[in-house]
């Protein structure tokens, strides 16, 4: 008898219906493989049982493996459910609605049939967490759809929308009925009958085109970088073209067990948790009621505006744009439509799916014309008095109960919400640019931020796609701050000696996709010196970069003026190397007295991350981060930190908090106060503590 706890087996018009029960995506974990292999097992012993549907309960077929199984001891199975399923005397129709992932599609591919919604989605997305499909995915779906199209599918581990995978041959049918378990018994009568029983393995794989594999090695050579998943998905799908079934499968479980303990799949492991763990608030009910959010509006149409309108229109959700200006309102609206029909001509979007979008935005000039939304969000220049006059106009507008955000990215968001009649309505909403793009949300607690306040902007966030992570409220919050260091010591290290071109050449090699300088350069020199003019108005002792601002005072601001820390040919963003940027670096480090040296990509690469390091842990001290893998799902997800070392905390962690300690109190004693040790840093070396575990507080 299947267990029905997980796995239901039920006849219904001499049809064997199979129900994975296994909430709240039906992964595959304990039980769930065992109860499809009795389930089949019992519906081929009954004589009354001509054929089988295998399908999922509640919102999902099967969504793939349990990922907390990964690296740890399993038992393996006497029979595994992808042998017993595609063994079956009897035909087994797999009936896909929500996802049908990883284990989730292999299992399918060993049912005789396939039939799915038109919502669906299928995919073997195993690389996104430094592994392979290691249920015979890597075999199967050669043999299906063609190397090409199952390498492409594989090595991206992209989630393929049903029409798509019914164009592929992936699905045998798209079924338009509401009930799909109507559907798919329906079905299975029809083929319960058709012999031979169609079964993917016995099929012959199509010839691939000589140099397939290796194009898509050298294609994928640059994202690809210091990783071992990516090339050990091309190594399987290979054997499946030029091995025996058998042979292929022995191949797949080598190449998976290769991955499955490597420090590049534990850590991409450890960030998808991480992005999951990051919504939960412990210090807030959990029955909180909170205020439905279904109009929006954003102040300010200038590219972040822009970008975080077009976010709640590609979730389906009415937003409207003010600015106080006709022109830039105009301009703004301008953008939003290019963008999109720059997305549409490189295929990424579909030409309804931006006429669908696109209404959803509404261009308005006054308050009052939304004053009756549910949520605004201030998007305007990062300056506190601009900002205040904003929220005090909001103040008086909105009506009661509406949230009332700020796209700050460092500003005191108390300041900003003591203008309002209702700071207990305020909080932050830092989106990343182009906001459109970005997953991270910060959303960030005031002093008098109401509990229901700060839960529905973190719902909002998810809402529209992004990764809503807390922040307490100081300056620069979390991820900004964090970052700081950061930059301080790349300007600092260029005044030394060390030349923009090499640093960020370490931090390439290391896994960002772009360096440091080449990233000042793309978002603006400028951008950074007005934030360094309030810092340094703000504080007597701020330690200032004269090399930066002075490229900025020349007018050298990055790409948009043709220079800046890199020289770009006109219409081109490719950065050159600029010999006269090595000669203002020279002339402002003599003028300070600063003698030049050379320095080894270890110490580039430590002075960097070693600063963010000691910083994280001062904000965790003082309750500004819940979570040390808060800090890292934020660097992830808002800064490229490479995903395959798992993030800033995580990465520290596999060096060891006493080793960063004792480096620390070297340059502490070397560089002064800006490198004082962590008390939090101090502790975790002494205890041996773990970096990627460190919580404040607030978190307990």
């Amino acid at each position: 008898m299947a267990d029905d706890t997980v796995v239901r087996f039920e006849v219904q018009d001499g049809i064997g219906v199979i129900t994975v029960d296994y909430p709240p995506v039906n992964a595959l974990g304990p039980g769930v493989g065992e109860g499809i292999v009795a389930a089949v097992e019992q519906g081929e012993a009954d004589p009354a049982v001509a054929a089988m549907v295998l399908m999922g309960a509640g919102r999902s077929f099967i969504a793939g493996a349990d990922i907390r199984r990964f690296g740890k001891p399993r038992a393996t199975p006497k029979r595994r459910s992808y042998d017993a399923l595609e063994a079956s005397s009897k035909p087994v129709v797999a009936a896909i609605h929500g996802y049908a992932l990883g284990g989730g599609l292999e299992n399918a591919l060993c049912c005789h049939y396939r039939i799915a919604v038109p919502g669906a989605k299928v995919g073997l997305p195993e690389v996104l967490i430094g592994i392979l499909p290691g249920g015979g995915g890597t075999q199967r779906l050669p043999r299906l759809i063609g190397p090409k199209a199952a390498l492409e599918m594989i090595v991206s581990g992209r989630h393929v929308p049903a029409p798509e995978a019914k164009a592929l041959g992936i699905i045998d049918e798209i079924v338009e009925g509401r009930d799909l378990r109507a559907e798919a018994i329906a079905y299975a009568k029809r083929i319960a009958t058709l012999r031979p029983l169609p079964r993917v393995r016995d099929m012959t794989v199509k010839q691939a085109d000589p140099g397939l594999f290796d194009t898509m090695r050298q294609s994928i050579a640059r994202r690809a970088r210091n990783q071992k998943a990516p090339y050990h998905c091309i190594a399987a799908v290979e054997a499946a073209v030029t091995q025996p079934f058998e042979e292929g499968l022995r191949t797949e479980r080598r190449l998976f067990e290769e991955l499955e303990n490597s420090e590049e799949a534990r850590a991409l492991r450890y960030a998808f948790f991480a992005e999951r763990e990051v919504a939960r608030l412990p210090f807030l009910p959990k029955d909180l009621p909170l205020p439905e959010i279904r109009t929006a509006a954003v102040v300010g149409a200038g590219t972040m505006g822009g970008g975080i309108a077009m976010s709640f229109a590609d979730h389906g959700i009415p937003v409207k744009l003010l600015d106080a200006s006709p022109e830039a309102l105009a301009r703004g609206m301008g953008r939003i439509r290019d963008n999109y029909a720059v997305s549409v001509k490189r295929g990424s979007l579909a030409q309804a799916e931006m006429d669908r979008r696109l209404p959803l935005i509404e261009p308005v000039e006054s308050y009052e014309a939304i004053s009756d939304c549910d949520v605004v969000i201030e998007a305007v220049f990062e300056q506190l008095p601009v900002k205040q006059e904003i929220f005090a106009k909001l103040d008086a507008a909105m009506k009661p109960g509406a949230l009332l955000l700020s796209n700050t990215s460092a500003l005191d968001i108390d300041a900003i919400a003591a203008v309002t009649r209702r700071p207990e309505a305020v909080a932050g909403a830092h989106f990343f640019a182009p906001a459109n793009v970005m997953k991270l949300l910060e959303v960030v607690e005031g002093a008098k931020t109401a509990p229901a306040t700060l839960a529905a902007a973190m719902k909002l966030g998810r809402a529209i796609g992004k990764i809503s992570a807390y922040a307490g409220n100081c300056d620069g919050f979390v991820a900004n701050r964090s970052r700081v260091p950061f930059n301080i010591e790349q300007g600092l290290m260029v005044e030394e000696g060390a030349l923009p071109e090499q640093i960020d050449k370490v931090m390439v090699d290391f896994g960002y996709p772009m360096g440091p300088f080449a990233v000042n350069d793309m978002s603006g020199l400028d951008v950074s010196y007005q934030t360094r003019k309030r810092r340094a108005a703000a504080d007597p002792n701020y330690r200032g970069l004269p090399i930066p601002d002075r490229l900025v005072e020349m007018g050298r601001k990055g790409q948009k003026t043709g220079a800046g820390w890199y020289r770009y040919e006109k219409g081109d963003r490719t950065p050159h190397v600029d010999p006269e940027t090595h000669r203002i670096i020279r002339e402002v480090a003599a003028g300070m007295g600063i003698e030049q040296r050379s320095f080894t990509d270890q110490e580039i690469l430590q002075r960097l991350l070693f600063s963010s390091v000691n910083e994280a842990c001062k904000i965790l001290e003082e309750g500004k981060a819940l979570r040390a893998s808060d800090i890292d799902v934020m660097w992830l997800n808002g800064f490229g930190f490479p995903r395959y070392r798992g993030g800033l905390m995580f990465w520290a962690d596999g060096i060891g908090a006493r080793e960063i300690y004792n480096q620390i109190a070297a340059w502490h004693q070397r560089y002064g106060a800006r490198w004082r040790p962590a008390e939090l840093l101090r502790r975790l070396a002494e205890s041996g503590g773990s970096l990627r575990e460190a919580q404040s507080p607030k978190s307990r």
